[in-house]
């Protein structure tokens, strides 16, 4: 097969070390392989980066497994080298023997003759975004599961603050929860606590018993 890249790399990635094989030319018309094992610390990755740039390395492709791939890749991708990321299951059903060879070497093989399609790794900046994202909408959904909790746990003890408050969580509903924690019982008191945004009347027969019998419409 054509030979495309002279001088590239492939990575097996594991959680504490990772194994990288480099194939560079010969001399002779063929091409040389050494394999080489760094451990993942910081340190280790830097040496890493060190061996590639030593080698002349131009390219190079690792496996996506897991998050163990990321400080790999932000380690190399800030020593200024082209990363291909792929996903395993593509390199599997590619032809060779994979199991009869090492990981990196059969990864640097079809890396040198351009038979790996990489997956979309977006920019640094892109990547900080979506993880803030991402963290931010746990948050929300750990906030929503937090409240329903609570208002069952009110349910239970027949209190019917969630039909008074808008919202137990917010600025009102903590109000009266802390005001209920520490013993509070008049609803007169209770409803002074509304800060706005609580919610309007509702008929004598179905008044929340625990918080009061007048509805909270303080704004």
């Amino acid at each position: 097969m054509e030979l495309l890249v002279a001088r590239c790399a492939g990575l097996d990635v594991a959680k504490d070390e990772v194994v990288a094989c480099v194939r560079t030319p010969n001399g002779r018309g063929g091409q040389a392989q050494e394999v080489r094992t760094f451990p993942t610390f910081t340190s280790g990755l830097e040496a890493l980066a060190g061996w590639l740039a030593a080698e002349g390395v131009t390219r190079v492709v690792l496996e996506a497994t897991g998050q163990y791939w990321k400080p790999v890749w932000y380690v190399l991708e800030e020593a200024g080298f082209e990363l291909l990321l792929v996903n395993a299951r593509h390199v599997k059903i590619l032809p060779g023997r994979k199991t009869d060879v090492c990981d990196a070497a059969w990864l640097a093989e079809l890396l040198e003759h351009g038979l790996l399609r990489g997956s979309f790794v977006p920019p640094a900046p892109i990547r900080e975004l979506r993880d803030l994202t991402r963290y931010r909408k746990r948050l929300i959904q750990a906030h929503a599961s937090e409240g329903q909790r609570v208002q069952k746990t009110l349910e239970d003890a027949g209190i019917k603050l969630d039909s008074v408050a808008a919202d137990v969580l917010g600025v009102s509903g903590r109000a009266m929860l802390a005001a209920l924690i520490n013993g509070e019982r008049d609803p007169e008191v209770l409803a002074e606590l509304a800060k706005g945004g609580c919610v309007p009347s509702f008929p004598s027969s179905a008044r929340p018993c625990g918080v009061g019998s007048a509805p909270i419409t303080r704004s």
